[in-house]
């Protein structure tokens, strides 16, 4: 007499159920692959939105900070020419603001530059900035740089050495006022070092003059006007940063501002 066991070994329903689990277990499969392929194109275009949100919001500051070093450049030279700082060639002050064509353009990049590193760099060193981060302490840093500038060319001092002096503990105290970072700090020696330089170049060549030079062919107090205007935009450019999906709606007054992201969100 047979075992129960090979009975039940032997019925004809066995392949049946192995088929159907089989089957089962197949079509699990395959669904798992398709929500793994939806997971992975949704994740992908998520990040290919965010990272041109990204990209779009840097080139927004980026433009920003250029026109922000076009008109700083345009008043502060014009003012410096008034003064007979700095002489240009006849033939190029035929051009916007009796001013050469070229200065805007290259202070407006390095705004845009000085400006976009300056958060940068704070990511970098994990340093996040939080020291006087309000528009009101920006523009009052600017309205120091501009009274910096207009102290070079307007105030009259015995010698170039006090008026270096002068300048140097102004720009020290702009940058511990609205600053007080290493990393604004070190940045600032940078563009400051940097921007003399290239000056010394230009003048060296011949492309325009400084009165009484006393730093080779430049005047000593203007490693100190460009060490301030690279703390300023740096502060202009964290500012920037701070503000999530930047546009340019934060320029326009308050209610005008409010109407464009409740429309937007609309």
């Amino acid at each position: 007499m047979p075992r129960l066991e090979e009975h039940c070994w032997s019925c004809s329903c066995s392949p049946s159920v192995k088929t159907q689990e089989l089957s089962s277990a197949g079509w699990i499969v395959c669904k798992t692959g398709e929500m793994m392929s939806i997971i992975t194109a949704v994740l992908r275009q998520a990040y290919g939105s965010m990272h041109s949100l990204q990209s779009a919001n840097l080139m927004r500051r980026g433009l920003v900070l250029f026109i922000v070093g076009v008109v700083l450049a345009l008043v502060l030279n014009l003012l410096q020419i008034q003064r007979n700082v700095t002489l240009f060639p006849e033939e190029v002050l035929d051009t916007l603001f009796s001013s050469a064509w070229w200065i805007p353009l290259c202070c407006g990049t390095a705004a845009a530059v000085v400006g976009l590193l300056y958060p940068c760099l704070d990511h970098h060193l994990g340093e996040p900035h939080k020291f006087k981060r309000e528009w009101a302490s920006v523009m009052r840093c600017i309205a120091v740089f501009v009274g910096i500038n207009h102290a070079c060319a307007k105030l009259d001092f015995a010698n170039n050495v006090q008026l270096s002096l002068t300048l140097a503990a102004l720009s020290l105290g702009l940058w511990w006022t609205f600053d007080r970072s290493r990393s604004g700090f070190g940045l600032g020696l940078t563009t400051g070092f940097l921007a003399t330089l290239i000056a010394q170049l230009l003048v060296y060549n011949g492309i325009y003059q400084y009165t009484s030079p006393d730093f080779l062919y430049v005047r000593s107090w203007l490693p100190c006007i460009f060490f301030s205007g690279g703390v300023t935009v740096g502060n202009i450019g964290r500012q920037l940063a701070m503000v999530r999906n930047f546009s340019p709606y934060f320029l326009l007054p308050k209610p005008f501002s409010c109407l464009s992201h409740s429309m937007e969100s609309f």
